[in-house]
This record gives C-alpha cells, sequence and structure tokens, in this order.
C-alpha cells in the first residue's frame, strides 16, 4: 500500500494512523473481523470455513481475536443474532475513582434530529472502538449523557448512533451509510474536584472510519 501511495512505509503508516485512527495492519484486523461478523450472521459456513474466508489460518487466533474485539466469541455472536443481553463491559474495579463522572451533551446534526436513533457512547483506550469499554451508556435521543466513576487513565469518549426502524440496527451491515459517530479525546483523568465534561458531535461515517465491531444491546 506504501508503494502504491508513493510514500515510505514509516511515512505511509503515520499519515494512515493519523487519518484513520490505527495502524494499517490494525485496520485490516478490523475489516476482516467485521467481514466476519456478516458472514457469522448471513450464512452457514462453519467458523472454520469463516476463520479461513477472512484470512486467518489458525481458528484459535480467529476466535481469540474476534472475542476481544467483539466482545462476545464468534459462536456466540451468531446464537444472539449479533446482539447483547448488555454491552460487555470491562468492569474496572476503581476504590477511590479520580472523578466521579465524565458527562456532555450528545448533538446529532441538525438534519438528523428529527431521526429516530439509539446511540450507544463509551470509554475506550482507542480513538476507534474496539475491545470492551471500561464505562458505557445507551442514549434514546441527543441530549445530555453520564459515565460514572472512571478509571484513572487515557481515554476516549467514542460514540456510535443507528436508526431504530430496523430490527437489526446494531448488526454488521455491508454499508454503514446510517450511522453517526462522535469522538471526543483523547482527555486523562487524574484527581480533580467535580466532574469532567466531554460534548459529543455526531458525524456520518466515511470509508476512512472503521466498522463498528462491538457487539451492542437492545434496549
Amino acid at each position: 500500500m506504501a508503494r502504491t501511495a508513493m510514500f515510505s512505509k514509516f511515512h505511509f503508516t503515520r499519515i494512515f494512523q493519523r487519518t484513520t485512527g490505527i495502524s494499517p495492519g490494525r485496520f485490516l484486523m478490523v475489516m476482516r473481523l467485521h467481514r466476519a461478523k456478516q458472514l457469522l450472521l448471513s450464512t452457514s459456513m462453519s467458523i472454520t470455513e469463516i476463520t479461513h474466508e477472512v484470512g486467518y489460518a489458525s481458528v484459535g487466533t480467529f476466535s481469540s481475536r474476534f472475542s476481544s474485539s467483539v466482545g462476545v466469541s464468534p459462536s456466540t455472536y451468531r446464537r444472539l443474532r449479533g446482539v447483547t443481553p448488555q454491552v460487555p463491559v470491562d468492569n474496572r474495579a476503581v476504590a477511590q475513582p479520580p472523578i466521579p463522572a465524565i458527562q456532555g451533551i450528545l448533538h446529532a446534526p441538525e438534519s438528523e434530529q428529527a431521526e429516530d436513533r439509539l446511540t450507544f457512547i463509551g470509554l475506550f483506550r482507542d480513538p476507534v472502538p474496539l475491545g470492551r469499554p471500561v464505562r458505557c451508556t445507551v442514549l434514546e435521543k441527543p441530549g445530555p449523557y453520564r459515565l460514572e466513576s472512571p478509571p484513572p487513565g487515557r481515554w476516549y469518549v467514542l460514540a456510535c448512533s443507528r436508526l431504530r426502524d430496523r430490527q437489526d440496527y446494531w448488526q454488521a451491515h455491508w454499508s454503514d451509510d446510517d450511522a453517526l459517530i462522535g469522538v471526543h479525546g483523547p482527555m486523562t483523568i487524574s484527581r480533580r474536584p467535580g466532574a469532567m465534561e466531554a460534548d459529543l458531535h455526531l458525524r456520518r461515517m466515511t470509508p476512512l472510519d472503521p466498522p463498528i465491531l462491538l457487539a451492542l444491546p437492545l434496549p
């Protein structure tokens, strides 16, 4: 890819990561796992067949990466039809959290405000929602949100919004043309008085945005 773009490998990787939020290798992994989600829901292919179809040689490696990125195993994802009873959260125990909460306002584009949407908001280590969030919430409409007792560290608040006019709105679609996303961060959580403010502004996904891998819940 670097040769095609006529850049050195180092320069290409730096530009790619600055544009997409993740490295070319991780972006490829996300695309492979997104394709695996689609095959799990739309075909009767075995886990082994899907493993090879999306470019993995080992079922164990594929299953491990799928589980850590999506939050459930490939077989569980298929059995649950792409949704979960609850968001798989990385429950970090914080005896004395540095701040009581991260809070803010979720803003939707003016052209989207009349649409019936659900919005997932989570706290992640990366600027894209890979793996389990450490805190999360789901909003019925744009407005105030609050993530209680966030652990110390460097985090991103990420939002994903989908239309509610179909039963499978959280599932892996061929096209994410109705998806809106929002990012705030990075933000460093250290001891300070009061809650931390982090407003989110939703926007349309573009081809440069990695697809959402995390399995999300029905309300």
